[in-house]
């Protein structure tokens, strides 16, 4: 864990470079335990939650502390624009409580209702756009949620996504505007703010007393281009390689790393770069990854 002037930061990383839990035929020939061993063997400190972990808590930390790892998060799929509350926050505190056992502190939401994110559609000509309604649900729906995370010591963190509901930055605006800080942060993703053609530096700015939980993704501008030119469905553009890690593609990290530590940002920095591993070797990408991160923000 790095200390001091950046206040608190741990490095992890997402199993999707590994397997893709969107698309099983990305990386579905690698096992748990070769996707974890390689995490620990390129140097970081966790990760989140990917399909192929054990699902009993027991199981998953003597498995991670066999190799110094932790986990930090995990997906959780909202439908509170689609649902009766009810329904979701059942859904939602089983998560909440296998996180909480894992020792994790945050809990990453995406709203799914009328998402297209796994549909063969345009994603950005395509994404659903939410009622007034929709947004009064959702907001209000997240604040109530927050407040279960709240119960046992754990902060919710809205995660924008590519094909959803929430996804620019006028969405994140108005989720941010209408939710309750005590209760719903940010989970500031780069990838999908390039995908989505947003200002970087201009949402961080903006968020960055709510931002608790960061992933750091780069984004290949040359399939950028293509996936917009050819109107691509998001999954399509993961699968032609749209998105690596930090350092491979057309972003660069250090200004945002700067304003992290002026702001001592405590929290997780998470690579999460979904790729075909066929393609791109994770353990590879894994430590090119590290190596960047340790070169641009002395962690």
């Amino acid at each position: 864990m790095a200390k001091g002037k950046r206040g608190s930061v741990r490095l992890g990383i997402a199993p999707i470079g590994w397997t893709n839990d969107d698309l099983p035929e990305l990386g579905g020939e690698i096992p748990f335990e070769q996707c974890v061993s390689e995490m620990a063997l390129a140097g970081f400190e966790g990760s989140e939650v990917g399909n192929k972990y054990p699902k009993d808590p027991k199981i998953l930390k003597k498995a991670l502390a066999l190799r110094g790892l932790a986990i930090c998060n995990a997906w959780f799929s909202s439908f509170l624009t689609v649902k009766p509350y009810r329904e979701v926050e059942t859904a939602f505190v089983k998560h909440r409580n296998f996180l909480s056992a894992l020792g994790a502190g945050i809990i990453g939401v995406s709203e799914q209702g009328r998402s297209i994110q796994g549909q063969d559609r345009p994603v950005l000509d395509a994404r659903p756009v939410f009622t007034d309604g929709e947004w009064e649900k959702l907001c209000a729906g997240l604040d109530r949620l927050g407040k279960r995370a709240a119960e046992k010591g754990m902060k919710l963190v809205y995660h924008h996504h590519m094909g959803t509901g929430v996804q620019t930055a006028a969405d994140i605006e108005r989720l941010m505007t209408h939710t309750d800080p005590e209760y719903v942060g940010l989970l500031y993703d780069t990838g999908h703010l390039l995908f989505s053609g947003e200002d970087l530096s201009g949402v961080l700015d903006r968020w960055m007393a709510r931002v608790g939980h960061v992933h750091l993704k780069d984004m290949r501008a040359a399939v950028h281009r293509k996936a917009v030119k050819e109107k691509w469905s998001f999954l399509r553009a993961v699968k032609e390689g749209v998105f690596t890690v930090p350092g491979d593609g057309c972003l660069d990290f250090a200004p945002l790393f700067r304003a992290l530590e002026k702001a001592r940002y405590s929290g997780w920095w998470v690579v999460e770069a979904e790729q075909d591993p066929a393609k791109a070797n994770p353990l590879e990408y894994a430590l090119a990854a590290r190596n960047y991160i340790r070169e641009k923000a002395g962690l």
